[in-house]
């Protein structure tokens, strides 16, 4: 099992060469990055409503 969950762990991003890409280029990666920033905080937000929930549902009166 603790296998599978290391396998699932993303990897560092790859360095892409910036000096090969016209300026379009790389405005669209500087687009493509800000989505995927976007998406991790989607998921850190949904992430943390979730803990708070589950904490105040098990916290002691």
């Amino acid at each position: 099992m603790m296998e599978d969950e290391e396998s699932l762990r993303p990897k560092r991003v790859e360095r892409v060469k910036l000096d090969v890409l016209s300026v379009a280029d790389l405005r669209a990666y500087i687009g493509e990055l800000q989505a995927e920033i976007a998406r991790a905080e989607a998921a850190i937000a949904q992430k943390d409503s979730a803990r708070g929930l589950a904490d105040s549902f098990f916290r002691k009166p």
